[in-house]
């Protein structure tokens, strides 16, 4: 019987240039992002204006985590205590948290089998809530129709954060994600595309929203140091009614996220690469189901979902049993109570959430696996063939194994 025996929480080693800069920056001391030496750029200051040339944004701010980033968006724009924000009931914690954590109240919008968010139930809930912002989680980085879905929040007057924290470097119709919304929010968490342990990006091209989030990470004043930034008039007006909520990155990781950056179109690729090793060898699977990927989507597979809908939950624990047996570690979102990193909606119970019957039905079935740049093609094929014997075995198994039992009802 075939056992894989990589890791999953493996990632790459960060780039030698940025392992060289951060030994710079270690050096001299000069880790906060604003302790410069005499005519000295900061790392945090070339990193904003190299991202912002990268996703072709106008304004660019670094941050201490993605998460902070969509707190950050709400607030630059007036979000306030008991306003509704309507976001995908299938998404992260981080998401319904940033909206909580400013007294907000998360209103869920239902998601498609092809896990993304539905845009007639959306419509739908703009109009219930009197919601005026979308936080658009493109959750394991699964593309909505982008077009469909501005000209639809054009229509509804909604205005829009992306939360990009999986599709860095992602497209649609050759647009790069992040480059719809209002606000795009990024993460440099470490199974993220770029990787400084924490970290993350806020982009618009709207120069008062940019202002706001610049005041607010924490700049005391000193947004001028920004090259990624508006001119400092547009701060004038603003900068003493903004309050400072202090988030920023610093030195340190920006300089191990700099070389990261040129670094996005061959991880891409790699990553892609793997993603479509394990749809061939999971494509066919009886009662297994892909989620579709459109021609437009240009997506960035650091991660790979599947579907058994029709598995009932003793089943779907008797299968991921028998994966880890083998060394393949899934995550189920149907579980009944939050594991590490996966949960369901219903698990946040500060956000007050409404029965979801159609996302019910998506999460019941739903598989989540990593996909490291630690892992080569032949991992990935391994990977698929021992996940297919698995729901072949057990998908008309009649006595499922004791092991099953093990994860909970």
């Amino acid at each position: 019987m075939e056992r894989f025996n990589g890791s999953f929480t493996q990632q790459e080693p960060i780039p030698e240039a940025g392992i060289t800069a951060a030994l710079d920056v270690l050096r001299h001391g000069r880790l906060h992002r604003y302790n410069t030496a005499p005519g000295e750029i900061s790392e945090t200051a070339l990193l904003e204006e190299e991202f912002a040339a990268y996703l072709g944004a106008r304004y660019c701010l670094a941050v201490a985590s993605g998460g902070y980033a969509m707190g950050c968006a709400l607030r630059a724009m007036g979000v306030g205590a008991g306003e509704a924000v309507l976001t995908n009931a299938f998404t992260l914690a981080p998401v319904p948290g940033a909206i909580a954590a400013l007294g907000a109240r998360p209103v869920f919008v239902e998601t498609t089998r092809d896990l993304t968010i539905d845009l007639d139930h959306l419509a739908q809930m703009a109009g219930e809530s009197g919601a005026r912002v979308l936080m658009l989680s493109h959750m394991r980085g699964h593309l909505a129709d982008m077009e469909a879905l501005m000209a639809l929040c054009s229509r509804l007057g909604l205005r829009v954060i992306e939360d990009c924290a999986h599709t860095m470097g992602a497209e649609w119709n050759g647009r790069p994600s992040g480059r719809f919304g209002d606000v795009a929010c990024f993460s440099t968490q470490t199974y993220k595309h770029m990787n400084s342990g924490e970290g993350g990006f806020l982009t618009t091209d709207d120069a008062e929203l940019a202002a706001r989030a610049i005041l607010l990470s924490g700049s005391y004043m000193l947004y001028p140091r920004h090259r990624a930034a508006p001119p400092p008039e547009v701060f004038e007006a603003i900068r003493l009614d903004v309050p400072n909520v202090s988030g920023r990155m610093d030195n340190l990781r920006a300089a191990v996220l700099r070389p990261q950056i040129a670094l996005l179109p061959e991880r891409r690729a790699r990553w892609n690469a793997l993603y479509r090793v394990m749809a061939e060898g999971l494509t066919g699977a009886p009662g297994l189901y892909l989620p579709h990927r459109p021609e437009a989507e240009t997506f960035v597979a650091s991660s790979f979902q599947f579907l058994l809908p029709e598995w009932e939950p003793r089943r779907l624990r008797a299968m991921i049993a028998a994966c880890a047996a083998r060394g393949v570690e899934l995550k189920w979102f149907g579980a009944p109570e939050p594991v590490p990193f996966p949960s369901r909606y219903e698990h946040w119970r500060y956000a007050a959430p409404q029965p979801l019957p159609q996302t019910d039905a998506v999460l019941a079935g739903l598989i989540d696996m990593r996909l490291p740049l630690t892992f080569t093609p032949g991992d990935a094929a391994l990977i698929a063939r021992i996940i297919r014997a698995e729901v072949l075995r057990l998908g008309q198994a009649e006595d499922l194994p004791e092991a099953g039992l093990t994860l909970g009802d």
